[in-house]
């Protein structure tokens, strides 16, 4: 498996990192207002630079995903891609703000992804795949305090996290980090089965906890010995409250929405670099 294999898949959901404050926490709950996040991400494929970088606003029932494109010489990055997450209406909306075009993906077609993609996994030649497809992976769970580590063959996840700063936000990250990694199954498909990851997402969400940090090493096969381990390591820093100029950002992002010409995903993914299309991208 390739380093940028991984970055692919892993982008969204992978990863996370959560620094809370938590007095801010406390105050926006005594004050009775509803819980809200900030997550800013950075994903790491073994360089002091990140390989890519993301932003996600929970605001009123839903996720909004800003992933941006990589910086250029001299020229600041932008936004790629905006990701909607709509659990109430059992759907995202994907859209590319250059293009000016969107897709919709209902939920349901995510979770049967996710049975077509199990039954696979689990009949395939290669252990790691077979063991990824699960369902039970409580025997390579180890956790102690504030970190947990999830190990299979060649593989190894492993979390630092923090308790989530009000009731349902851990639920509402799981959601989104659930959702996330199955759309890129969908969208980017490769790599590991999002398994594994599902699972991670459920104990945090038991634990009423977000992540501040998630590592995976995968061993190469092909390296002699099992050889040095691909790492790929996701840092977020989480917020319990949201800036004003995220809530423009916000704003903007719906007028991207409404603007947007509809298309399927096929045509949607079926993107062919164009002479001013320098930039590629995100993960």
């Amino acid at each position: 498996m390739t380093v940028d294999t991984m970055i692919r898949f892993h982008t969204a959901a992978m990863l996370a990192v959560s620094f809370f404050l938590a007095t801010a926490a406390a105050e926006s709950l005594e004050e009775g207002r509803p819980c809200e996040l900030r997550v800013e991400s950075e994903l790491f494929a073994g360089a002091a630079e990140p390989v890519a970088r993301s932003l996600t606003l929970f605001h009123d029932g839903l996720a909004w995903d800003f992933l941006d494109a990589p910086k250029a010489a001299n020229v600041d990055s932008a936004v790629a891609e905006i990701v909607l997450h709509d659990p109430a209406r059992e759907r995202v909306v994907v859209i590319d703000p250059e293009r000016r075009v969107k897709t919709q993906v209902d939920l349901i077609r995510l979770e049967r992804l996710s049975v077509s993609l199990a039954k696979w996994a689990r009949s395939n030649d290669d252990r790691l795949v077979r063991w990824a497809g699960g369902p039970d992976f409580a025997s390579g769970f180890t956790e102690d305090d504030d970190r947990m580590e999830l190990v299979g063959p060649r593989v190894r996840y492993a979390v630092a996290y923090d308790e989530a700063p009000c009731a349902e936000a851990a639920e509402q990250y799981r959601r989104f980090a659930d959702t996330a990694i199955l759309l890129k199954a969908l969208m980017q498909p490769g790599g590991i089965p999002p398994f594994p990851r599902l699972a991670v997402n459920r104990r945090l969400n038991d634990a009423q906890a977000i992540p501040r940090e998630v590592t995976l090493e995968v061993e190469s096969r092909l390296s002699p010995l099992g050889g040095r381990p691909e790492k790929m390591r996701c840092v977020h820093r989480v917020h319990p409250r949201l800036l004003a100029e995220d809530l423009d950002r916000i704003e903007n992002a719906k007028a991207h929405v409404a603007a947007a010409e509809a298309i399927d995903l096929a045509a949607f993914i079926d993107r062919e670099p164009e002479p001013s299309r320098l930039v590629k991208k995100g993960p």
